[in-house]
């Protein structure tokens, strides 16, 4: 079976034409519950050979094998051209054409960048520690372009409303930019409200990105396309993906 448009999202960017996106959800795969149905996690306890499957279905919209990574919460960034193995990172980079730079998500944010003369993509994972320790910040400089000449794209991650963190977490990123108190919320339990999608805008707009899209998408309570470690913890993961065409 192929997978349908209706199981994918497509950013409507301005990005230039060679620049290809494809953003999977949780629909057009063979995984069962609670991975159901199109997980791509080798990581979460799905049954490999459902994995496999998933993962030929998407290859085969794809250029070429994803760069799959291990991905650990960090700063490091991949030049994706370079991964003979699945390297242990954050980020990727390419400069080549149909090298597919891929990060997955359940609830954490995909940060997928490219240039506007399109000789350039990168791929970051931003769950809140990465983004606190500068993951993205590392993607732009591995990038060697101009801020402002990079658009971004920010995938689905967990929405405003579902995103419950520590006062821990809330220190470490006003401590960083007094500014990011406008990205918290109080609540009555003592906890705080984190809106990554604005933590991260912040990010990107104090490097000089300016062009950033996307943001619309909450994981938590979209059940029906999204998954969500949050919401039901045992669950599969999405794939963004990213890569400079012919």
């Amino acid at each position: 079976m192929k997978l349908t448009d209706a199981c994918l999202i497509v950013p409507d960017w301005p990005a230039p034409p060679n620049v290809h996106v494809v953003q999977t959800t949780r629909l057009g795969g063979v995984s069962q519950a609670p991975y159901d149905s199109l997980n791509l996690g080798t990581h979460v306890g799905d049954n490999p050979l459902h994995v496999a499957a998933n993962r030929q279905r998407l290859s085969n919209i794809l250029p070429s094998e994803p760069v799959w990574m291990e991905q650990v919460h960090g700063t490091i960034v991949q030049d994706a051209a370079l991964a003979s193995c699945v390297p242990q990172a954050d980020a990727a980079v390419a400069r080549h054409v149909d090298t597919v730079c891929t990060v997955m998500t359940a609830d954490c944010l995909p940060v997928l960048l490219c240039d506007q003369a399109g000789t350039v993509v990168a791929a970051a994972h931003a769950g809140w520690r990465g983004l606190s320790q500068g993951v993205i910040e590392r993607t732009v400089e591995a990038m060697h372009e101009p801020a402002e000449n990079l658009l971004a794209w920010l995938g689905p991650a967990i929405g405003r409303d579902a995103f419950e963190v520590g006062d821990d977490v809330y220190q470490i990123f006003v401590n960083h930019d007094a500014q990011a108190a406008e990205a918290f919320a109080a609540t009555e339990n003592g906890k705080w409200l984190a809106d990554i999608y604005l933590l991260a805008r912040q990010r990107l707009a104090a490097l000089g990105v300016t062009r950033v899209y996307g943001g619309e998408y909450c994981t938590f309570h979209d059940a029906s396309r999204f998954f969500s470690y949050r919401r039901d913890g045992a669950c599969g993961r999405m794939a963004s993906m990213i890569w400079l065409g012919r």
